[in-house]
């Protein structure tokens, strides 16, 4: 081949060069792309199973309290703590613990409800602790739950109901009482507003890369998530909106958050105040996720007892 022949057949190959690198670089991104979501549809999957299954926290009955046990719609058996007070006023208050925790976190507030003469109850949510449950629903099933409570309470002498919750429980208490106003009044500290969403800021700190990526991969992930539950299980976690609930739901709502939650920003009670403007918010400087309390503890007291006696 002459010198001629080798500059006909570079110039042939100049020309068809970037065609081929054009070709070959969509698909390369297409191939990476569809990976990408395959993976992230994997790790919803994988994600979704660890969220409805959680580490159950076991821990001794709180002093001279009665185990009790109500039968929920769906057949699961649930399992509570009740203590009675000295000097009963005849009003009844359920404290309602967070994710992967039981009624020994709810303990605590015991004290503060039975020196005023309330009758406590404190359950261990389904799948947690000793109550029966294949899975945590955050709130789709537990709202029912809450009202069955609520029921067994009634028979049990109870004239007036409260609710306190914290975490998970402050956002059941709140789609329970869109469901049925069972409560005269409630206290919902560090509620999440929307399931979904919460879910995906929550994986994205758990990712540690770029914004473009995590947000994107976080919407897949949870998205897929709740799909994969829905398909394989039936439960709808699309329904799970506190934001939505709370709009519709009659009884008082006291709302609690910490300013330096960086579980659940307190954006979210924020909005949960803004969707019902009749509910008041209590912003806490210093108080982190559910730490109003330890923050606060003389203006929780006086807070809290206040609502309830208002109601």
């Amino acid at each position: 081949m002459g010198l001629a022949s080798y500059f006909a057949a570079g110039r042939r190959w100049l020309t068809w060069y970037p065609i081929v690198t054009r070709k070959s670089i969509i698909a390369m991104t297409a191939a990476v792309t569809g990976g990408g979501i395959l993976s992230f549809t994997l790790i919803g999957a994988v994600f979704c199973w660890a969220t409805l299954h959680v580490t159950r926290r076991l821990g001794p009955a709180p002093p001279n309290a009665m185990t009790v046990a109500v039968v929920a719609r769906d057949k699961v058996k649930l399992s509570a703590g009740w203590l009675q007070p000295s000097s009963p006023n005849e009003s009844c208050v359920v404290v309602l613990h967070g994710i992967a925790d039981s009624r020994v976190s709810a303990i605590g507030f015991a004290s503060m409800f039975l020196n005023q003469g309330y009758a406590v109850l404190l359950p261990d949510s389904r799948a947690h602790g000793a109550s029966e449950g294949r899975f945590v629903t955050y709130g789709l099933l537990e709202k029912y739950d809450v009202i069955t409570w609520a029921d067994w309470m009634r028979r049990a002498g109870c004239s007036k109901l409260y609710g306190l919750g914290e975490s998970l429980g402050a956002s059941i208490l709140i789609q329970a009482a869109a469901v049925q106003p069972v409560f005269a009044a409630i206290v919902a500290e560090c509620p999440y507003a929307d399931l979904r969403e919460t879910a995906e800021y929550r994986v994205r700190k758990m990712m540690r890369m770029p914004a473009f990526v995590t947000v994107p991969a976080a919407k897949i992930v949870v998205r897929s998530g709740m799909l994969y539950a829905h398909w394989v299980y039936g439960l709808n976690f699309q329904q799970v909106s506190p934001i939505l609930s709370i709009a519709q739901a009659s009884s008082p709502i006291l709302l609690i958050h910490g300013l330096k939650d960086l579980r659940t920003p307190s954006s979210n009670s924020e909005r949960l105040a803004n969707a019902n403007p009749r509910d008041p918010l209590w912003l806490v400087p210093n108080a982190g996720h559910t730490g109003a309390a330890a923050a606060e503890p003389d203006e929780f007291r006086r807070r809290v007892l206040g609502w309830f006696a208002e109601h």
